[in-house]
Parts: structure tokens; C-alpha cells; sequence
């Protein structure tokens, strides 16, 4: 690592320094806990440089300074296996943040300690947040945090992240550790090991190309524990080829598994000295996984949880809807008919605020869900439900970890398919971003709500769970058809922490429901305008002598040409103009909808509108609904599946195998509803 220079600070009164913070830790320390409450709303939601995966950045200022935090992806080491991983060790070595904060589990130290022994080696400038301090006093143990800072030179502030507690501290120990110079850990290993270390560090010294200020000792570990990622290294350097060839030679698995040991042997010492096991053996977590990850009761808990999820979203969400509702319902009618330029106030009343109201009013369930997810992820119980699915899912050729990012299809493709670059064996990767588009997104739960609602009646809820399902079934079986085919082999090992269960807090699922719910919000500024006002346009073309989406517009010859083959799905050409225009966003299908057959922008119009039209009855709708749940992502995940494959060939074949899926479960659902008499 290249240590940055610098002398003491002058902190005068009045002048601000800029400290650059990366938080790192491994995953389910409460990295993001500690994150949120250092920088609140103050936060930066991108991608990092050339990768998808997501970046968090954020704010704090106290006295003179002005934190710069960076939450870094989850760790356990910086010998990088999986993207996540890589993320977090280049940021850590060649970004050179001025002090890493790393989030500790206390309730997990011997393990968590093994990513300090890395990040010390390095060089890096490190303060210990000690975290989650109340479960392990609830489990009767306790850490001598005083003790444990000397033996490794590192200050430590034991926090409650969740409660805010040891936050002040932390500024603290962050102001103190910027201002000093930490001596990297030195690790003595076998005699064999320092004496190959020596002969690498004489080499590279000789190599002027490498930064004259990076950590040499920690480049010939790496070198010896056969890390993949130092050629490139090297190679960055301009280091010649003779060079890496004769440093890389070096390495063997022998010494990668000692220099581990040694590292865990020296941690072992440590915390033997520094942390007493309480008397209680069986904690509340010990207690609440007996019932929740049993081999029997594991999955029905998991989709008794997930149905209760969706009735709960169906439920709250009604009183919000009909609010939109009514206030939308009244401007698109205001504008309608006081706009004396006919055309103008059919673009305004029926286009734009009739197209976003249709879409607007689904904000309430949308946020719902994202907040439910948000607690299900806080409380611990999302890990539970990916271990107890994991058996299941090797079944079905897919790997354990495979289903958190299905598990957050349920929220948004998008980020759904950029997590699994957590996954380090890539046909799992391929196997899980393929079948991801069946996992049922936010933006398709308005068609949901709107034809469950209107021709299911109570049984709604349950009409809803029943599609999220069937979106499971297909994204398993396709898995299978993968793994047997394309795919070949087996999964990867599933290795999983499971972590402490906790007290949700409503800030926190507040603010992760906000980060992923704007996005939808900007979808209704942006893409969704555009495309209501488009499908106005066609709907109102050509001017003059037509009824505004009638059976001679422009829009209506569209669907027409396609009206032939989903006719034996029950569409008539309207819905075949909504599904299209759904792969912009599937937020227009119901946008479309209430585009074409008015309305007036309120649900209640649009519900009367259905009814009165006669187009549209319950075995179609229920077609609908399925075509819309398997059909062709929407073109942000199209996008994103091209960037995470790196190949149009797979993201074609996505396409084409999803939308001919959805063709054939609503052909199924039609016609065998047609023979039974159903919903005609």
C-alpha cells in the first residue's frame, strides 16, 4: 500500500480538512448500520469504476473536519475470489484511504480479527469499530477492549451501532488515528516463509518501477500465497515479464495454507487473552434457528413469512392508493375540462397526468414491500431463509447463495443481477442472472394489484403470492434445463455466516426503503413520461375525425399487426400496445392502460373504465398477469444483463426464452380456463 505522507495537521479554528474514510468489514458486521449513522441522509448512490456493483459514499462533519466515507462491499479477507471482494481490496490498496474503519462483530471476534491481521499488514491506518456490543453481553461474554488495542496497536470503540452508540467515540479514534502514523503488524511466520519473503522483498527492491512507498513485505505475502491478482499488479507497474515471471514463481499452496494458520495461530493468542465465554451456551439466535432453519419447518415458515409479506403490503397500501387516487383523478379531470385547446388537454389531463397517475398511485405497495424486505434483511432472517433453501435449490442445480439475489429480484432485477457478482464460480453466476427476470419486480406488482384487485375480489392477496410463486417454479426449472444443458457440473460449496438476529430499526429499513423506491420515483420523472406521452400521441393520431385511442389510430394499427399472436391469450390489440410498450419499464403497462382506455388518471376511473369496456374479464386479466410476471425484462435489465454477462448472444437468449415462456403458461392459462368455463 502506498502510505501517504503527511505531517501533523495545523487545526486551526475556522479551516476544514478532508479526511477520506473507507468502511470495510465482513459481511453482516453491520457495515451499513454504522454507515447510515455516520452520514444519514447524506448519501451518494452509484456504480464503481467499470462494474455495476453498487457504491455508497457519504458525508459527516464534526469540529473541523469533513469525513468522506465510502462503504466498501463485504470481506473477509483482501485475497479477493469474488468481484465484492476485489471491489473492496483495490479500493483499500489503491485508492489509499486516509483511515480504514473496520466493523467487527464482537459476538464473532477470533474471525473478524483475520481481516485486521490483513489490513495491518498492508499498512493501512485502522480504527476498530467493536460492534454489536449488547449481544455479546447478552450472551454473559465480554471483551477486555483496552487489552485487545494493545496486543494488536489498534484503537478500538466498542459501539451499539443500531442505537447509535460509541458514534462520538468513533469520530474520535478516527481524528486521533489521521493525525498519527501506525506501524504496519508484522506477523512472524516459519523460518522457511521469512527467508522467501526476504529473497522476494530484495527483488522488488530492485525494481524501480514499484512505488517507493508501498508496503513491500505485505506485495511478497501476496506473491507467496499465489494471489492472481499480482501479475496484474505488477503489470500496472510496468514490471517487466521476466520479472513477475521469476516473483510469481515463488508461490505455493503449502505456504498459502501456513501463512493462514500462522495469521489464525497468532489471532487464537490474542483473543485467548482478551475475551471470556460467557456461562450461557444457547443464545435467543441459538433458540429462534431451532424453529425457523428446522429441516421440516424451515420452508413453510419462509413462505408463511412471505405470504403474510404480501397481504400486509396489499393491506396498508389501500388508504395511500386511494388518496393518489382521488387527487389525481381531479387534476386530469380539471385540466380536461377547463384547457381550452382541445388537444393540449388531452395531452395534459389524459397523457401525462392520466399515464403517471395510472402509474404513481402503485408508489404506496412498491414502498411497502421495499420496507418489509429492509426488516426481513435487518432482523437476520433473510440469511436464515437463503440456509434453509439452500438444499433445495442444489437440487435444482443452483448455488445456496443464488437466492439472495432472487430474493431481491422481488424488489428490482437491476441490483438483483449485479449481486451476484458475490458469486465466485461463474456458471452459478450465469445460471442465476438468467433466471433472475422470473423473480417478480416491484414495477410489475401494479398489473398485479390492479386486475387481482378488480376481479379477485378478497382473494387478491392470495392471487399475488400464487404468481410470485409460480415466478419461483419457472426461474428453478429453467435452472435445471441450464444445468443439465449450457451449464454443465456442479455447484459451488455454500458457505454462509449466519447472523445474530436483531431489533430491526425503523431509520434504518426508512432509508433502505428510500434508496430503492426513488428509483422508481425517477423512472415516473423520466422514462415513464416520455412514454405515456408517447403512447398519447399514437393514441390521438391522426388528428382529427378519431376518437382518442379508438380501433383508427395509429396506436390501435400497431396492435393490431400484432393482435394474431396473443390472440389465443385472450388480448385484444390494447393489451398487445401495453406489453410493448412495458419493455421500456413495466410500470406502462398499467400506464399504457390508463392511457388507452381513460379514466381520467384515477384508479377508480381506470377500474370503471375496464368494467365498462368488456375487453377486459377475469380469465384474461389472469393471463395478463402471468404474461406480464415471465415476459422480457424491462430495458434497464436487459442493459444490466449485457454489462453482468458480457455477451449479447446470452442477453438475446434471455429475451427470446422468457418471452416465449410467458406466451406459453398464459396460453395454458387461457385455454385450459377457457375448457373449464373459467372467468368467461
Amino acid at each position: 500500500m502506498a502510505i501517504k505522507t503527511k505531517n501533523v495537521k495545523d487545526i486551526s479554528k475556522g479551516s476544514k480538512i478532508s479526511i477520506n474514510i473507507a468502511l470495510a468489514g465482513n459481511p453482516n458486521t453491520g457495515k451499513s448500520t454504522v454507515f447510515n449513522a455516520l452520514t444519514g441522509l447524506k448519501q451518494k448512490i452509484g456504480n464503481w469504476p467499470g462494474v455495476t456493483v453498487e457504491k455508497k459514499e457519504g458525508k459527516r462533519r464534526f469540529n473541523n473536519f469533513e469525513l468522506s466515507i465510502t462503504d466498501l462491499p463485504g470481506t473477509y479477507s483482501l485475497s479477493a475470489s469474488s468481484i465484492d471482494e476485489q471491489i473492496a481490496r483495490d479500493f483499500i490498496v489503491h485508492d489509499t484511504p486516509e483511515v480504514v474503519v473496520q466493523i467487527v462483530d464482537a459476538s464473532n471476534l477470533e474471525r473478524n480479527l483475520y481481516l485486521t491481521t490483513m489490513l495491518k499488514e498492508l499498512g493501512a491506518r485502522v480504527v476498530i469499530a467493536l460492534n454489536m456490543m449488547d449481544l455479546l453481553e447478552k450472551d454473559g461474554s465480554s471483551i477486555n477492549v483496552q487489552k485487545l488495542s494493545t496486543e494488536i496497536g489498534i484503537p478500538i470503540v466498542p459501539m451499539i451501532a443500531n442505537k447509535k452508540i460509541g458514534i462520538d467515540d468513533l469520530e474520535n479514534a478516527i481524528e486521533s488515528v489521521y493525525q498519527e502514523d501506525q506501524k504496519p503488524m508484522k506477523i512472524r511466520y516459519s523460518k522457511e516463509i521469512e527467508e522467501t519473503l526476504l529473497k522476494i522483498q530484495n527483488i522488488l527492491v530492485t525494481i524501480p518501477s514499484i512505488p517507493t512507498n508501498f508496503n513491500l513485505r505485505w506485495l511478497a505475502i501476496q506473491i507467496l500465497q499465489n494471489n492472481t491478482e499480482i501479475p496484474t499488479l505488477l503489470e500496472r507497474w510496468s514490471v517487466k515479464d521476466t520479472n513477475i515471471g521469476e516473483l510469481t514463481s515463488f508461490g505455493k499452496e503449502d505456504y498459502e495454507a501456513e501463512i493462514i494458520d500462522s495469521k489464525y495461530d497468532y489471532i487464537s493468542k490474542i483473543t485467548s487473552k482478551v475475551w471470556k465465554k460467557g456461562e450461557t451456551n444457547v443464545t435467543r439466535s441459538d433458540l429462534i434457528d431451532q424453529v425457523v432453519t428446522h429441516k421440516w419447518l424451515g420452508i413453510p415458515i419462509f413462505l408463511l413469512v412471505m405470504w403474510g409479506s404480501f397481504q400486509f403490503v396489499f393491506a396498508v397500501s389501500v388508504p395511500f392508493m386511494e388518496l393518489i387516487d382521488m387527487f389525481f383523478g381531479w387534476l386530469a379531470g380539471l385540466l380536461v375540462d377547463n384547457i381550452q385547446i382541445e388537444w393540449l388537454g388531452s395531452l395534459l389531463g389524459d397523457g401525462i397526468v392520466g399515464g403517471l397517475g395510472a402509474v404513481l398511485i402503485f408508489v404506496p405497495p412498491i414502498f411497502t414491500m421495499f420496507f418489509i424486505l429492509s426488516i426481513l434483511e435487518d432482523s437476520g432472517y433473510l440469511a436464515r431463509a437463503a440456509f434453509v433453501m439452500d438444499k433445495l435449490m442444489v437440487k435444482f442445480g443452483l448455488h445456496g447463495h443464488s437466492f439472495i439475489p432472487m430474493l431481491l429480484g422481488f424488489g428490482c432485477n437491476v441490483p438483483a443481477i449485479m449481486s451476484t457478482r458475490s458469486l465466485k464460480d461463474k456458471k452459478d453466476r450465469m445460471i442465476t442472472i438468467l433466471i433472475n427476470p422470473f423473480m417478480s419486480c416491484g414495477a410489475r406488482m401494479p398489473v398485479f394489484i390492479l386486475f387481482a384487485g378488480l376481479f379477485f375480489g378478497a382473494s387478491a392477496g392470495t392471487v399475488i403470492f400464487a404468481l410470485y410463486i409460480l415466478g419461483i417454479v419457472v426461474a428453478i426449472l429453467t435452472a435445471i434445463l441450464l444445468r443439465k444443458t449450457f451449464f454443465k457440473g456442479k455447484s459451488a460449496p455454500f458457505i454462509m455466516e449466519l447472523p445474530q438476529y436483531h431489533t430491526p430499526k425503523l431509520k434504518s429499513a426508512t432509508i433502505a426503503m428510500w434508496d430503492k423506491g426513488k428509483m422508481y420515483l425517477k423512472k415516473a420523472g423520466t422514462i415513464i413520461l416520455i412514454g405515456v406521452m408517447f403512447v398519447w400521441f399514437l393514441a390521438a393520431m391522426p388528428f382529427g375525425g378519431v376518437e382518442y385511442g379508438g380501433p383508427d389510430t395509429w396506436l390501435a394499427a400497431v396492435g393490431t399487426f400484432f393482435e394474431p399472436i396473443f390472440r389465443p391469450l385472450g388480448f385484444d390489440w390494447r393489451i398487445v400496445v401495453a406489453l410493448i410498450v412495458g419493455f421500456i419499464a413495466k410500470e406502462l403497462v398499467i400506464g399504457s392502460l390508463g392511457t388507452i382506455v381513460g379514466g381520467s388518471g384515477s384508479e377508480e376511473g381506470i377500474k370503471s373504465a375496464i368494467l365498462a369496456d368488456g375487453g377486459f374479464y377475469a380469465l384474461n386479466s389472469l393471463s395478463l398477469m402471468v404474461f406480464t410476471l415471465l415476459y422480457v425484462p424491462c430495458a434497464a435489465v436487459v442493459g444490466v444483463m449485457k454489462k453482468e454477462t458480457g455477451s449479447w448472444r446470452w442477453t438475446i437468449f434471455s429475451i427470446v426464452y422468457s418471452t416465449v415462456i410467458a406466451w406459453l403458461f398464459a396460453f395454458a392459462v387461457f385455454q385450459i380456463g377457457s375448457l373449464l368455463g373459467f372467468g368467461l
